[in-house]
């Protein structure tokens, strides 16, 4: 994939956009969301994935993407969470609306579990 970082060390990431890339076998525009913390399911984490993920959306559906990367601009988008741990069941739970939500938007939404260790 054709990686263009955009990373932040802040804290409160809601608006942050960790990476866009856009995949060369799919044509999609992936955006990339980290999640390295473990999944403890407290309504304040689920919260934040929740802010996190209508950042996402507004900058895919408002026309920031676009200003910004014109390149890109009417490309299929997939949002690609990237969790270091297995999402625990409210996650999940919470992960499955937001996936129903972002396919009426025809956004698709993967999550990719990386076991790292420690």
């Amino acid at each position: 994939m054709d990686i263009k970082p955009h990373t932040s060390k802040i804290k409160n990431r809601v608006s942050i956009v960790d990476i866009i890339a856009e995949d060369p076998k799919t044509g999609e525009v992936v955006f990339v969301m980290n999640e390295p913390n473990e999944w403890k399911g407290s309504d304040e984490r689920l919260l934040a994935l929740q802010e996190r993920f209508n950042a996402y959306v507004s900058f895919i559906l408002d026309g920031e993407m676009a200003e910004a990367h014109p390149e890109l601009a009417g490309k299929p988008a997939r949002i690609e969470l990237r969790c270091a741990h297995v999402p625990d069941t409210r996650a999940l739970e919470l992960l499955g609306l937001i996936h129903d939500q972002l396919a009426f938007q025809e956004i698709k939404l993967e999550v990719v579990v990386r076991n790292e260790p420690g």
